[in-house]
């Protein structure tokens, strides 16, 4: 004989809906976090990213000026 099903839910269910709704919310926040993560990564990115070209442009204008400007070290003795 068939069993028609209850209008009151099992506690089986109650848990599985439960769980579920847990999993879906802690689901969306981990996804949030790791969505903030990337936004800061990519930031840092940019910010460095910048400060590597400027130093780039820098020495690149060093370079035009003259490296003999910017030259240290010892100087070689001319033998005689």
């Amino acid at each position: 004989m068939a069993d028609k099903k209850s209008a009151e839910p099992s506690p089986e269910s109650i848990a599985r809906a439960e769980r579920r709704r847990v999993a879906l919310e802690e689901g969306a926040r981990a996804m949030a976090d790791i969505e903030r993560d990337a936004v800061a990564a990519r930031k840092n990115m940019e910010r460095l990213r910048a400060l590597r070209e400027a130093k780039e442009a820098g020495e690149a204008r060093a370079g035009a000026m003259g490296a003999t400007a910017f030259r240290t070290g010892r100087k070689k003795k001319v033998s005689r």
